[in-house]
């Protein structure tokens, strides 16, 4: 009964296959990938815009570069860490990815490519919207095996349980913790399942605000959700930094979605003016005809 109380940690980050040793926390993120890709190629097939190939093709850069941007966003916010330990910089598998910086890195990439093949950058990541949140749920797993980045003490059912030498100083053995791991994935998961609903409108009229409602629902979750954490952060206003940044995407996913809507409301514009336009031509053959 007492294990139906709480989630329990997994004992060891690493997965043991044989002599084989798999970092947990890599795997999550690689298993992430792969299903977000398969799930990019599917979407991109369905409207027409390429397949599972340009799928992996674009992936093929916009991975790296997203795990790269993710790296350098937390190395930046958490300096103070790696300042006197310059090679941790790059000990990637102990954790540490700042998802605004790789999502940053990342779209910029897939969008660079994406133009070298011509493609219609509003459909791609039409596609790659809701598959994106799936990655990062299953890559939220890697926290877990990992016993980090959890929120503050719980009573409820679902608290998580923390090993010993994970456990932050002044906390009871035993302490329950927030699961925020989990919560973020769940969030996450419903995020896209709700940009696949709504997208099914947004098909072939304006398929780029789907990635926009992307950026700021996951900004929505991540805002709840960092305010439950209690690891080290530096912080400003009442507020933690990843919540400003939350903030800000959120903002960010506004203002992209009001200047779209008047950028989408040109043609109309043009449209109207064109009767203008011909008129000095319709005087002129009138003349003629005159004459």
């Amino acid at each position: 009964m007492s294990f139906l109380s709480y989630i329990p940690s997994p004992g060891s980050a690493a997965i043991h296959i044989g002599p084989l040793q798999l970092r947990a926390y890599g795997l999550m993120i690689a298993i992430g990938v792969i299903v977000a890709v398969r799930i990019w190629g599917k979407r991109m097939t369905l409207i027409g815009v390429g397949g599972p190939e340009e799928a992996a093709s674009i992936a093929t850069w916009a991975v790296p570069a997203g795990v790269i941007g993710a790296r350098l966003y937390h190395v930046a916010t958490e300096w103070d860490r790696f300042s006197d330990d310059l090679g941790s910089i790059f000990k990637v598998w102990k954790g540490g990815l700042g998802i605004p910086g790789g999502i940053l890195l990342g779209t910029i990439a897939g969008v660079m490519v994406a133009k070298k093949r011509n493609m219609d950058i509003g459909q791609m990541l039409w596609a790659a919207a809701p598959a994106v949140p799936v990655a990062q749920a299953i890559g939220r797993l890697g926290n877990w095996w990992n016993q980090e980045l959890f929120g503050r003490p719980t009573t409820l059912p679902w608290g998580l349980k923390i090993d010993a030498e994970h456990m932050p100083d002044g906390y009871a053995p035993g302490t329950l913790f927030h699961p925020t791991f989990l919560y973020e994935a769940l969030w996450n998961l419903a995020l896209a399942v709700l940009l696949i609903v709504i997208g099914r409108r947004m098909m072939t009229s304006r398929p780029g605000r789907l990635m926009a409602l992307y950026v700021g629902g996951y900004g929505l979750g991540r805002f709840w959700v960092e305010g439950l954490r209690i690891d080290p952060a530096k912080s400003g206003g009442g507020l933690r930094l990843n919540q400003w940044m939350a903030i800000a995407m959120m903002a960010g996913c506004l203002l992209y979605l009001l200047v779209d809507a008047r950028r989408a409301q040109r043609p109309s514009e043009t449209n109207i003016s064109e009767p203008n336009v011909s008129e000095p031509n319709d005087y002129r053959q009138e003349d003629v005809e005159s004459n």
